[in-house]
This record gives structure tokens, sequence and C-alpha cells, in this order.
């Protein structure tokens, strides 16, 4: 089983748009140009599919993503219209990857840049976790984890301590995805029963940001990409690409 990640659109209705280090349409066609490339069995967006928050943006990326020889799923992220995402395409929260489950988190919180998930959704999480034992691979939107630039670890998951003690009770959660960092990132975080969940976060489609900046910064010298993840078994193997655009 081949998953794609790919994260952070930040598309207008204008396809000519430009965000600050180029245009998101162009980047958008080219990324998933190259993620089809690699034959994936699913794709998955992980949020802020749209910039400007219109429904031409998101129909935009659906048309796009319609045509995708595999499934696709997308998530909500800080930008997105969840109302408008659902009139594209399905939000779903579990799908069936075989041997493996994907779970999608919505971690918005309105009108905000932070993440947060709430007691209501983990306790959907985690009577997703109850029923099922097969491994999971999560998918959210905000970083839960620091990923060492101070502004945008401002922004991440606030509620990341109750999301890891749901994670602590399940051993059978591997892998979590994310957006919004606009980077490549990996961590492997040790739970307290002697389990280990890997991190992974995701080079944008749009804009990269720079890795260890204090201060909101573009990484300029970095090109758009995605995440690849190949399921085997239990096991997993996963790297990132970039695509010149």
């Amino acid at each position: 089983m081949r998953l794609v990640q790919i994260t952070d659109a930040h598309l207008y209705a204008d396809i000519n748009a430009r965000s600050r280090a180029g245009v998101p349409w162009l980047h958008f066609q080219r990324v998933l140009a190259a993620a089809v490339a690699e034959r994936p069995d699913i794709i998955v967006l992980t949020g802020d599919v749209s910039q400007d928050e219109t429904a031409a943006s998101y129909t935009l990326a659906s048309d796009a993503l319609a045509s995708l020889p595999c499934p696709w799923f997308w998530l909500p992220g800080n930008h997105d219209q969840i109302d408008l995402m659902r009139a594209e395409h399905p939000l779903l929260e579990a799908v069936d990857m075989q041997q493996w489950r994907l779970l999608l988190l919505n971690t918005q919180v309105a009108g905000q840049p932070h993440g947060e998930l709430g007691s209501e959704r983990l306790k959907a999480l985690s009577a997703l976790l109850k029923e099922d034992d097969r491994p999971v691979l999560i998918a959210m939107h905000h970083p839960p984890v620091d990923v060492g630039a101070s502004w945008m670890d401002a922004m991440g998951l606030q509620d990341r301590e109750a999301f890891w003690q749901v994670l602590s009770a399940y051993q059978q959660v591997k892998i979590v995805l994310f957006g919004h960092a606009h980077q490549a990132y990996a961590q492997h975080i040790g739970l307290a029963d002697g389990g280990r969940v890997d991190v992974y976060g995701c080079p944008a489609m749009s804009d990269q940001f720079m890795p260890g900046a204090e201060t909101f910064t573009i990484d300029e010298a970095s090109r758009p990409g995605y995440r690849v993840v190949d399921l085997n078994g239990e096991e997993w193997q996963t790297w990132v690409e970039r695509v010149d655009v």
C-alpha cells in the first residue's frame, strides 16, 4: 500500500494569482503530477487547500483531484472553509486501507491559526481506536509536536498533551502525518507504555517555510514537495520528494 501526502496548496480562485514565492495553482499542478507518477494507492491532502477561502478555489482542487487514478481524501486546515470543502468532496474520519486504517483528524479552530482537537474530537478519536486494533496512520493539519521554529510552534496543536495521552492507550497507532509547517520533518515519539509513534511533516505544495526560524521566514531556496509512505505489513518506509517549478 502506497500513500502519498500532499499539503498546504493555498489556492486562489484566480489561477494566475501569486503567493510570496510563486503561483500556487502552477505549484499544485506540478506537485500533483509528480505524486501521481509515484503510482500511489491513496493520496491525502492535509489541509489549507485554499488561501482566499472561495468556492472556486475548492472547485479547482477537487476537479484536479477527481482525475486521479486512485482514491483521494482531504481534511481542513486553519485557512479552510469546511462547508465549501464538504460541498466538493466528503470529509471522512476513517478510511480502510486493508491491513491499516487511516484516520483523518479535524484540528481546525475557526478563525484561528493554531489547532485544537477539544474534548469531543478526542473522545471520537479514542472511540475510533477502540473499535479496531489494526495499525493506524493518523493524518492531521496542525503539528502535534514542536518543529523547532518558535513562531510556528505557537500555532501548533494546543492540546497536544491530551492527544498524546489518548494515543498512549492504543499501541496500534504507528504514524502521524501533519501539514501546516510547510517543511519536511521527522521525529520518533516514545510513549509511556514503551510504544513508539513516528511523526512526519511534509513540504507544502506552495511556499516553503524556513526551518528553525524565530519569526516568519520564507525558504526561497527550497522547492515544493510531497511525502511518500509505503506500508508493508506492520512495517513502513517514508521519504520526501521535491518538485521543480
